[in-house]
């Protein structure tokens, strides 16, 4: 339950509200789709990775993130996780929907979103080994669920009207 401190008063009733977000984990040939992004000052990787938007289903929302950050059209397979996490830094509050997807097509003349510098593929040693800068244990909570073969059909999840 969050502190009573964190809730905004809206028409005299405290709302509360995490940050929903979904998680692409794209594979090929063993190396990880990842993008190399600005945030806070300093230089992060991540997946492509972005909130949900109204009336947006969770896998428009991962095809059209990972298309943005990375100029790549992908097909989501399966469900890896979903992920609960509160930022030490701002205290905000994250419900983040990780999905596995296949790549389809690169469209490497496509501009990547305001704050991507690059997308990359490493490998998940690499990954692993660039800890320092994943932008929140999301990251490579994520990458060991799906390498531990964490895969649940998409038919979970639902978007009603």
């Amino acid at each position: 339950m969050p502190n009573p401190s964190e809730f905004d008063t809206v028409n005299d009733r405290n709302v509360w509200q995490p940050d929903v977000t979904v998680a692409t984990l794209v594979v090929r040939d063993g190396a990880l789709l990842m993008v190399e992004e600005e945030a806070s000052g300093r230089l992060v990787l991540n997946q492509p990775a972005g909130h949900l938007e109204p009336d947006e289903s969770l896998l428009a929302a991962a095809v059209r993130e990972t298309l943005e950050e990375t100029g790549w059209d992908v097909a989501p397979t399966a469900l890896v996780g979903l992920y609960q996490w509160k930022s030490p830094t701002d205290g905000r509050h994250f419900l983040r929907v990780a999905l596995a997807a296949e790549p389809l097509r690169n469209h490497p003349e496509r501009p990547l979103d305001t704050g991507i510098v690059r997308a990359l593929w490493m490998t998940p040693t690499e990954l692993q080994a660039a800890s320092a800068c994943h932008r929140s244990p999301l990251v490579w909570r994520a990458v060991s669920d799906y390498l531990a073969g964490s895969r649940h059909p998409l038919s979970v999840l639902a978007q009603l009207a």
